[in-house]
């Protein structure tokens, strides 16, 4: 028997062994998808029928064995459980037809084995691998929400340890063949592709059983069973440890536990059973569809640069300038040289330029003793790093970016004099973090080239770019920007001008908001642990220290506005009394809202219940959680709705990867659909009569709400008459002024109506 079609091919050779070759030519990987399915449970059904086959290879003829499960059979999500129950339990029967059969079958990996692609490899009675270290073996689905429910997460206890299989697929480890090999999840290693085949045929050859480790007699688990000291033991610490990392927000952590633990005290068949069932509760989950949505698909869609402008030929560059050597800029220089450009690093000294040129250094020889890179590669790394205080040495440069003091006065001395260099043609992008490009721009003769290119600190770590296209920024210099981002293996997100841009300004509110209930009562401590039980990954004062106290005045006593936001006000008069009356600049002096002693760890400086005293009142975990996120996500709102913003994906992509907005929620503006858009608004509502009128809702999204569609059709979807109707005078008059109609309160309603239904098209 032989058979081939676009997504795998069959062969049966002359010593009875068959091999099925994965290639899905459709798909840019193979993938655990329904075709796929379909296609291999047959094949190896009629492989194991016939009597003149003695075992089956599973192979691929792609450099990567399989990426795992095909997201987009998620892309809508799912609404029938008990269908989708049923075809998870009858796809773990076929598997177990492979397992049962009879007959051996080698899993023979040459690349990726991760998620689907790894259970595929499980069900095979051995597995042999290229020892590669650059292959990954792995179960990497709780960083999407889900956990292996093909039957991986009931067989790692068998292969790895009760211990060994929650830590891989609790933090979704990946492992290369070597370490896969010690772990358990492999059998064997092999140094050349060359040699998978026939190791696989000569194992199939000399085998004695087909016995699964699951389907022996009395199954034995690695390190002990679920009922011995080392298994309650085990199983007590991983509760309590998902507990403290979770805080319950993932809901595919506790399952995996769940799993385990019941799995393990039934047969193997309920086992799967078990499994099926919580995978189906775990990916019906509202934190399971956010995760997909923005955790894989909007972020890997941006990661390859789909915002970028149609009709512009890839924008190269070989040689990238940056004027200013502090942590951003020797970031940016590292990042860039790693990438494989030359990079000319400008100080006003040689002594500051060779100080950053040293932090690129520093981080090379940490990744040299951690054995991710040779020693050959990082001299070569640094040797494109070009420390210099000469203003000329950009010359010939294909972009700049500048990465000096947030100082308007001095962005546009450096400007003036490096265009006075620079080629006519190239881009030059700010690094600015707050203030306005169009600003920045008017020191420019060229504003069509100068864009905001905005890194987030530690440049090395941090995954975000954010985009800022001023009011004369052409959409060639947005190309070139989106290139650069992306060649430097970062995500970009591309937002238009305004002061704080959309991560900034937004950010802002958290670190506002935090102090704000300091200076109300709620205890510094429940404020930073709320938060982090709600996702965040620092606490609001933490991280204003992190920012330092001085550059938020500094920011503040820049803006030329003549009336600034009241809450801001409040916030620079809180920060100012605490550098100037009592010297609390920061982390970077030592203290702030936090001690930082030398030699250990920060602590919350006691002094601050003494100057923000307890109130009692404010003692209330629940809105402390909901006054920090909904603040957050209403300003992210604000941003879609002024149009800094350019779609709900950037504001969900920019706030989960740029300051770490909770990702179970899908970020700060599916965060609305995740609380509920009326409970949102309520909640505001109520938060704007006790706490002020930063909580107020737009009209906009007042009106949108009647809609009773999802904060993704924001702008795609208008309210209808009735939804109109339904709404308050005020309401509707503050709406029709977001549309560009004006209108006076006491003007009759019906007026009102008919220029909004004009408007709309109604």
């Amino acid at each position: 028997m032989s058979f081939k079609n676009k997504i795998l091919s069959y062969e049966l050779d002359k010593d009875g062994i068959g091999l099925i070759t994965i290639n899905m030519e459709d798909h840019p990987a193979n993938l655990f998808s329904t075709d796929f399915m379909e296609t291999f449970f047959e094949i190896t059904k009629e492989a194991i029928a016939d009597k003149t086959v003695k075992g089956v290879i599973v192979t691929s003829s792609r450099r990567m064995f399989m990426a795992g499960a095909d997201l987009k059979m998620l892309e809508k999500p799912v609404t029938d459980a008990e269908a989708f129950y049923n075809n998870s339990v009858q796809m773990h029967k076929h598997m177990r037809d492979i397992e049962n059969g009879g007959k051996p079958f080698v899993a023979a990996i040459n690349g990726h084995a991760l998620g689907g692609g790894l259970e595929v490899c499980l069900c095979c009675h051995y597995r042999i691998s290229v020892d590669d270290p650059k292959i990954k073996i792995g179960f990497p689905e709780i960083k999407v929400g889900l956990f292996p429910g093909g039957g991986g997460t009931s067989k790692a206890p068998y292969l790895m340890g009760i211990q060994g299989a929650m830590m891989a697929i609790l933090q979704g480890t990946d492992h290369t063949p070597a370490k896969a090999k010690t772990a358990g999840l492999i059998h064997e290693t092999v140094a050349s592709a060359e040699e998978l085949i026939p190791a696989a045929k000569k194992w199939i050859l000399e085998t004695p059983n087909t016995v699964q480790p699951w389907d022996v007699r009395s199954p034995k688990i690695p390190g002990g069973g679920l009922f011995t000291p080392t298994g309650v033991q085990t199983i007590m610490g991983g509760i309590g440890n998902v507990r403290k990392l979770t805080h319950g927000n993932y809901p595919a952590a506790g399952a995996v536990l769940s799993v385990i633990h019941d799995g393990l005290q039934v047969k193997f068949d309920r086992a799967l059973e078990i499994e099926a069932r919580y995978f189906t509760k775990v990916i019906m989950s509202k934190e399971a569809k956010n995760m997909i949505r923005t955790g894989f698909f909007a972020i890997q869609e941006a990661s390859k640069g789909k915002a970028k402008p149609k009709g512009y030929d890839p924008y190269e560059i070989k040689k990238l300038g940056i004027l200013g050597a502090g942590m951003m800029g020797a970031g940016i220089a590292y990042v860039s040289a790693f990438a494989g450009m030359e990079v000319v690093l400008k100080d006003v000294t040689q002594e500051g330029a060779d100080k950053g040129k040293s932090y690129s250094e520093n981080l090379l020889k940490k990744r040299i003793s951690r054995g991710k890179i040779t020693q050959e590669k990082a001299d070569a790394i640094l040797a494109r790093i070009h420390a210099t205080d000469d203003p000329a040495a950009v010359k010939g440069c294909d972009m700049v970016i500048e990465a000096v003091f947030e100082n308007p006065e001095l962005k546009a001395k450096v400007t003036a004099q490096t265009e006075a260099v620079l080629g006519p043609d190239k881009i030059y992008g700010s690094n600015t973090s707050t203030i306005p490009i169009t600003l920045l721009a008017k020191a420019s003769e060229r504003p069509e080239n100068f864009i905001g290119i905005h890194f987030f600190s530690p440049v090395d770590k941090m995954p975000l770019v954010e985009i800022i296209v001023g009011e004369k920024t052409n959409d060639r210099a947005i190309a070139a920007a989106i290139d650069y981002v992306v060649s430097i293996r970062k995500t970009p997100i591309v937002v238009n001008d305004s002061r704080g841009f959309f991560t900034s300004r937004t950010f802002g509110t958290y670190c506002s908001e935090g102090v704000f209930m300091l200076e109300e009562g709620v205890p510094p401590a429940m404020i930073e642990n709320v938060a982090k039980t709600k996702g965040m990954p620092v606490g609001p004062l933490a991280v204003t220290d992190e920012v330092s106290l001085t550059l938020g005045i500094l920011v503040y006593e820049s803006d030329p506005s003549a009336n600034k936001i009241p809450s801001m006000t409040r916030f620079y008069n809180i920060e100012k009394m605490l550098v100037d009356k009592h010297g609390r600049h920061g982390k970077k002096n030592g203290k702030g809202f936090y001690d930082y002693p030398g030699n250990g760890k920060k602590r919350l400086w006691p002094e601050l219940t003494t100057i923000f005293k307890t109130d009692l009142d404010t003692l209330d975990k629940e809105t402390v959680g909901k006054r920090l996120l909904h603040r957050m996500s209403l300003e992210t709102f604000r941003c879609l709705d002024e149009g800094v913003l350019r779609s709900t994906k950037d504001g969900d992509i920019g706030s989960i990867m740029g300051f770490g907005f909770p990702i179970y929620t899908g970020g700060a503006l599916s965060y609305i659909d995740y609380v509920g858009i009326d409970t949102f608004i309520s909640d505001c509502d109520e938060f704007t009569s006790k706490f002020g009128a930063r909580f107020s809702i737009p009209a906009s999204l007042r009106a949108f709400a009647k809609t009773g569609k999802s904060i993704h059709e924001y702008g795609k979807s208008s309210p209808s008459k009735s939804d109109l109707k339904s709404l308050k005078e005020s309401e509707l008059v503050a709406y029709a002024k977001t549309l560009g109609i004006s209108a006076a309160e006491e003007d009759l309603k019906n007026d009102t109506l008919e220029k909004v239904y004009a408007k709309l098209g109604y």
